[in-house]
């Protein structure tokens, strides 16, 4: 017996109806400083980054690579709101950077990603 091609499409839209929810779970930047490629003044540069949700900060980390290719863990700062990590880095010499981040969202999904930036004198 076949089916009319008709009588898919409810079941086919029931399988790809779920797929927008599981896009927005986690933790997507939506804004930087410095911005990814920017160039900023050193030596002290303060990092902050901004998601599309709700963040746990206390299980989320900040990793700041220089141009030793040596990483750097940094202490986040107080948060502002509840969807911004933010850190200062200090005696950053001049070269190319890279911001690796890691964030837990609040509905417990993993995200990390990298921001380059180079830092010039002042």
């Amino acid at each position: 017996m076949r089916l009319p091609l008709l009588a898919l499409f409810p079941a086919a839209f029931a399988l790809l109806a779920p797929a927008p929810e599981r896009a927005f779970a986690h933790a997507i930047i939506s804004g930087s400083s410095p911005a990814a490629g920017a160039t900023v003044k050193g030596p002290a540069v303060t990092l902050t980054l901004r998601y599309n949700s709700r963040i746990d900060q206390e299980r989320s980390r900040l990793t700041l690579i220089g141009p030793d290719g040596k990483p750097r863990p940094l202490t986040l700062q107080p948060a502002d709101a509840p969807d911004t990590l933010s850190a200062k880095a200090s005696g950053l010499r001049p070269g190319a950077y890279k911001l690796h981040w890691q964030v837990l969202a609040i509905d417990g999904h993993i995200t990390r990603g990298d921001i380059p930036f180079h830092v010039t004198a002042p």
